[in-house]
């Protein structure tokens, strides 16, 4: 009879505590949240000319979108042709560059514009976005 109580008392022991696991796995999503990088979108859906030597910049600070609409768009928020200098450079630290993201049915004089305005307002760091060619 002893010997069965001390079987029966130790069932109670042999239950997997759940609890460290848990914590184990919480911190590594924790982790994981915070070392992704996160991909800066414009804010409008564009669709990018193609070039064979187009290369990933990794400063980039602030995205201009320009729509064949002729829309100018600065991370997300619609700007006026004509703000878009001044806007962008109290964005831009003195490390960081801008990047254009032209849709390939945009209007060229409109591109050119909006690099005009971006270098009449001191900002020198300025690349057009394009599509890396498959072939």
């Amino acid at each position: 009879m002893r010997r069965r109580r001390s079987l029966e008392s130790g069932d109670d022991s042999s239950e997997v505590n759940l609890t460290p696991m848990l914590d184990v796995v919480f911190i590594m999503l924790i982790f994981f949240i915070v070392t992704t990088s996160f991909v800066k979108e414009s804010g409008v859906e564009i669709e990018r000319p193609e070039a064979s030597a187009a290369t990933p910049r990794p400063d980039t600070q602030v995205l201009v979108a320009l729509t064949s609409e002729g829309a100018v768009w600065v991370d997300g928020d619609p700007v006026d042709t004509h703000r878009v200098g001044p806007e962008v450079a109290g964005m831009v630290s003195d490390d960081g560059g801008v990047v254009i993201q032209a849709d390939r049915r945009a209007d060229t004089g409109l591109l050119i514009k909006v690099m005009d305005r971006l270098k009449q307002a001191g900002v020198d760091d300025v690349a057009v976005a394009a599509r890396r060619d498959a072939s």
